[in-house]
């Protein structure tokens, strides 16, 4: 199974991505790891990357998609991939699209997890943290009492807001270029974990 999952931040990715790698046995592939990665390994597309990300710059996608291609020829992805980060603007699906084709890839599927703004925006400025990095939620999931929480700076109205209107202006446009290709599978992602990762099994034909 070759995946890229998208969705807006807060829409529950991270938990449904870790139960989707273990279900298909194939690897998270997460753009900010890999280059990460790449940089600390030295390889060079990732000497390139650095010195980009060390001037300021943002790191180019054909380095990004060079990279991603270096990645999933290794055997843990023999069974395949899901993507997760990248692309997120138009060009870069097309770019992605068409150097995945050159290497023989073809994708199998795009999950999108939606959620309406208004509740994602209650999802995440609810979070809460205490100092040993456990999450809680001030509706859903209360902190004990006498253990001291703290709101952290991504999870304010104004950061929540911010990335939404990024996700709606520049990943949002990618949906289209992937629904026309009949690969995009829109999953509902109100819910518990269980009935979410069910939702996903089903659009993927997997339950």
């Amino acid at each position: 199974m070759r995946m890229i999952l998208v969705g807006p931040p807060g829409a529950g990715k991270g938990t449904q991505a870790a139960r989707l790698v273990q279900n298909f046995r194939i690897p998270h592939i997460s753009s900010g790891d890999m280059l990460r990665a790449a940089v600390k390994e030295g390889t060079e597309l990732g000497q390139e990357a650095d010195r980009y990300m060390k001037a300021g710059k943002l790191v180019p996608d054909a380095v990004v998609i060079g990279m991603i291609l270096d990645r999933i020829t290794k055997p843990d992805a023999a069974n395949g991939f899901m993507l997760d980060g990248f692309p997120r603007t138009v060009p870069q699906a097309e770019a992605l699209d068409a150097a995945l084709k050159k290497a023989g890839f073809d994708l199998d599927a795009i999950v999108l997890i939606e959620v309406a703004d208004d509740l994602i925006k209650e999802r995440v400025t609810g979070r809460r943290s205490d100092a040993a990095g456990n999450i809680y939620h001030i509706k859903n999931n209360p902190a004990p009492a006498g253990v001291s929480v703290v709101q952290r700076k991504d999870d304010t109205e104004e950061a929540c807001t911010e990335r939404l209107v990024k996700y709606h202006g520049e990943t949002e446009p990618i949906l289209p270029f992937y629904e026309k290709k009949g690969i995009l599978k829109r999953v509902n992602g109100v819910g518990s974990l269980d009935e979410v990762s069910a939702r996903i099994r089903k659009a993927l034909g997997t339950h």
